[in-house]
């Protein structure tokens, strides 16, 4: 065999070996494609029944609104503060559905509100059910009154000396409470301002109730601060504080010295850019919701 043969001969099996490897290099692309390829389809799989769980959950949430909405609550706050929560997670409901399954940081988001909503929806119910308790109580009270009165009149004194002793009772033994707040609209200078295209920050000026039997001194209160689709302001990992035997997330925590008597309290919450629509502040402190008042943003 001629020299140039061999290095022809070497040539041709230089070149199927080049092939052999090109061949097996391209099916293991290949193999690795359709692996990432299945487990890619098997993650948005599992997402999608999450996010279908997530959303009979939600569901269920609002049904139970309903149902609540449907009682006999003698207290217009209580049922305004149901509404609202109500629409809340019909919001959360429709933004839910109209979320990708593969969009986990957003579903996993929704879950965490679905907590929140679900505790302040359990305060709730405990105060509809204290509430008719004590309505309860009373209607017993007031026909047990009226039967003794026919018997003996020179009790009505008495009878009306000891309704006023427990209702100073039940009145000192409550929870803190923020009576009232008002919400002031500041731009970038921090000046007044109602044009929302100008608002950069959010003052809330509260009062919390008189209250003799609360143990004084220092006290964290929590705020929790949602914008008009129900989303909180402010959240991160490091944000959260007892309520209801769980950890939730807060906006902002503010320390008072607390001494028994009406306590005046301004916050404030920076905005990148304000929205149109309810924002809600939820007020905390001692393991209770102690006041939830929402504020409309409009031109």
């Amino acid at each position: 065999m001629t020299e140039t043969s061999n290095t022809k001969h070497q040539t041709s099996t230089l070149l199927w070996i080049i092939l052999a490897v090109l061949l097996v290099a391209l099916g293991a692309l290949g193999y690795l494609y359709w692996n990432q390829h299945t487990e890619m389809n098997e993650l948005v799989e599992q997402m999608t029944i999450e996010k279908e769980e997530l959303q009979e959950e939600y569901e269920d949430l609002a049904i139970q609104f309903d149902g609540y909405q449907n009682m006999d609550i003698r207290n217009d706050s209580l049922q305004d503060l149901l509404a609202r929560e109500q629409q809340r997670v019909q919001n959360l409901l429709e933004e839910l559905r109209q979320t990708k399954a593969s969009n986990a940081r957003r579903i996993a988001e929704l879950k965490k509100e679905l907590a929140t909503v679900r505790a302040v929806m359990k305060d709730y119910v405990r105060q509809i059910d204290s509430l008719n308790a004590t309505n309860a109580r009373l209607t017993v009270e007031n026909e047990q009154v009226k039967r003794e009165n026919k018997q003996v009149k020179e009790q009505n004194t008495q009878l009306s000396t000891l309704n006023t002793q427990l209702s100073e009772t039940v009145t000192r033994a409550a929870m803190l409470e923020v009576t009232s707040c008002t919400l002031t609209t500041l731009n970038k200078r921090d000046k007044k301002t109602r044009m929302v295209g100008q608002i950069r920050k959010l003052q809330f000026d509260f009062v919390i109730a008189k209250n003799i039997t609360c143990e004084p001194g220092l006290k964290n209160l929590y705020a929790r601060i949602t914008d008009p689709v129900g989303n909180l302001l402010g959240e991160t990992d490091e944000h959260l504080f007892p309520f209801e035997n769980q950890e939730i997330n807060y906006t902002l925590v503010q320390q008072i010295e607390y001494s028994g008597e009406n306590y005046s309290g301004t916050c404030y919450w920076p905005l990148a850019e304000a929205k149109e629509g309810y924002y809600t502040i939820d007020f905390f402190c001692d393991g209770n919701l102690i006041g939830s008042f929402p504020f409309q943003l409009k031109k």
